[in-house]
């Protein structure tokens, strides 16, 4: 039997979350947090889609084309089907302008298709793309 509750889908950026007394960042809540920073190739650095970001269908097409990424995306829309299914996933890279917000939008249309309410939030799409990394235990740049 299919789940009838809504699911929530988090996008967000991991060097843009408040972080714990050890310096390492808090995620959202969610009963799976997936890492998207090792698994899929920042796609910022495709020059014509630089300023744009994971609600641009241009962006969420050269996301969807990264190597392990239609995997990813089947994994988790069939992980939301199970019968006991999350009511929350979120989706986490770098700065969260890209990558989570473009697997976001695209397992978002994923679930539609199979029927299911969505609702999604984006926490970091907005912000200006990171260019530098940030080491939180010297405040030095990487």
């Amino acid at each position: 039997m299919r789940p009838t509750h809504t699911i929530r889908l988090i996008s967000f950026g991991y060097l843009h979350l408040p972080t714990d007394s050890d310096g390492s960042p808090v995620p959202p809540a969610a009963d799976r947090i997936e890492d998207v920073r090792d698994r899929l190739r920042d796609p910022a650095a495709a020059c014509d889609i630089l300023d744009l970001d994971g609600l641009d269908p241009r962006v969420q097409d050269v996301v969807l084309n990264t190597p392990g990424a239609r995997e990813l995306l089947a994994n988790l829309a069939d992980y939301a089907d199970l019968p006991a299914g999350p009511r929350r996933i979120a989706i986490g890279c770098a700065g969260g302008r890209h990558r989570a917000s473009g697997l976001t939008e695209l397992l978002a249309g994923e679930l539609h298709a199979r029927g299911r309410q969505v609702d999604v939030e984006h926490l970091h799409v907005h912000l200006p793309r990171v260019l530098k990394a940030v080491d939180t235990s010297t405040g030095a740049s990487a």
